[in-house]
């Protein structure tokens, strides 16, 4: 028996596995390129027809999205109420900062006509003083020489006074005497004067005439001038004060007043006599006041001072301290509508319109239609409202009653979609 070549089952493998393919191919006929390319054409179609649906859809959704409906039963519980928008005079408010500061006539220097060394003072800074409390000794040999100039004066005062006397009655009975009657007259008017004038120089210094005849001092005191608090010390025990210099300041705080900083653009807005409502930096409560002047220079900063009077003095109040106005600026007729027609939803203003009911089957349904709108002045429950345009503001079909109802229902509503 011979012996088969050793290549050939590889031979025969080979040729029945070519077969085998061959048979495979020979049921199907091949798929021409335009066959093979119509799925894919096909899936392309669908997908794009998907995606217009889709589209569709979505705008569909929303406009879902700024309506909501009700039927009878829900309109109802809701009890939605209609109203219309009205032409109102609202005031506006201007919000301002601002500090408080003193009025001039409430702030006093104190100071005195003559120079002196300070021997004792009870001054404190931030202190209270009354008006003719003593607020300094001062010591000047000054003092001690006009003390004394008054006596000597009102002294020959007396002897000039009895001398003029006796000239009148010698002149009457003499004409030769009236000579020395007119000269007695001239030196006791004039001595009269000085007398006067050394008196009011005492006064100066704090002292009566009769205090100096009851006997001389070289220490004098010093009063306040008015009330107030003791600010800015210029003095202690010992200091060589100049005539005139000033000792310290006095500030009655009970008279403080509002400095407002409004920029020349608000201007108009202002009139004197308005009420402002204050909040000071340090407080929670509020405080009243009114416009009192409103200055008449612009600063490089475009601004002016407005001065306000508080309603109610407090000396515990102090000047400097910053504060947050509201002035109540003049009114203006404006589109408004209730401040509850008014809803907030994503930093946007809405109001909701009605639209006209439609039935199906047995029950009425009503829809309503969100509408993006501007708000600005609000007073007295009513706010001004910018509307788009086209809006009818001559219908009465805005919901001025159950607004967040049916905005709670639309957010329900998108949410329930969303799921």
């Amino acid at each position: 028996m011979k012996r088969l070549p050793p290549f050939l089952p590889y031979l025969v493998a080979a040729l029945f596995g070519f077969g085998g393919l061959t048979g495979c191919g020979a049921d199907e006929k091949p798929a021409t390129e335009t066959e093979q390319e119509a799925p894919k054409a096909e899936a392309h179609a669908e997908g794009e027809g998907g995606d217009e649906h889709d589209h569709e859809g979505h705008e569909h959704h929303e406009g879902e999205e700024d309506e909501v409906e009700l039927g009878q039963v829900q309109y109802q519980a809701a009890g939605i109420q209609l109203g219309g928008v009205e032409r109102r005079a609202l005031s506006g408010v201007l919000t301002v900062n601002g500090v408080l500061s003193m009025p001039p006539q409430q702030r006093v220097s104190v100071t005195f006509p003559y120079g002196g060394i300070v021997r004792s003072t009870p001054v404190q800074a931030g202190k209270w003083l009354e008006r003719g409390q003593v607020v300094a000794t001062l010591e000047n040999p000054e003092f001690v020489t006009l003390q004394q100039e008054y006596l000597d004066a009102r002294s020959q005062l007396e002897f000039l006074e009895k001398d003029y006397q006796r000239q009148r009655e010698l002149s009457r009975e003499n004409v030769s005497a009236l000579k020395n009657f007119e000269r007695a007259t001239a030196d006791l008017g004039s001595l009269k004067a000085r007398v006067a004038g050394l008196a009011q120089k005492l006064a100066l210094l704090g002292l009566s005439p009769q205090a100096v005849e009851r006997g001389i001092g070289r220490v004098v005191s010093v009063r306040a001038p008015a009330s107030g608090y003791a600010t800015d010390l210029n003095l202690n025990v010992g200091k060589a004060l100049q005539a005139n210099e000033v000792l310290f300041e006095l500030s009655d705080t009970r008279y403080v007043q509002a400095e407002l900083t409004v920029f020349e653009k608000d201007l108009g807005r202002l009139a004197v006599g308005q009420r402002v409502r204050l909040r000071l930096g340090s407080e929670a409560r509020e405080r009243l006041a009114t416009v009192q002047l409103i200055g008449r220079e612009i600063s490089p900063d475009r601004s002016v001072k407005v001065l306000c009077r508080l309603a109610q003095p407090d000396r515990s109040l102090l000047p400097g301290t910053y504060l947050t106005a509201q002035v109540e600026a003049g009114s203006t007729q404006v589109p408004a509508l209730p401040e509850a027609a008014v809803v907030r939803a994503a930093d946007k203003q809405y109001v909701f319109v009605a639209e006209e009911p439609h039935r199906e089957g047995e029950e009425t349904h009503y829809a309503f239609r969100r509408v993006e709108v501007k708000t600005g002045l609000a007073q007295n429950a009513y706010v001004e409202v910018v509307l788009p345009g086209g809006f009818d503001q001559s219908a009465r079909n805005v919901v001025v009653k159950g607004a967040y109802d049916l905005l709670s229902k639309m957010n329900n509503s998108e949410h329930g979609h969303a799921h």
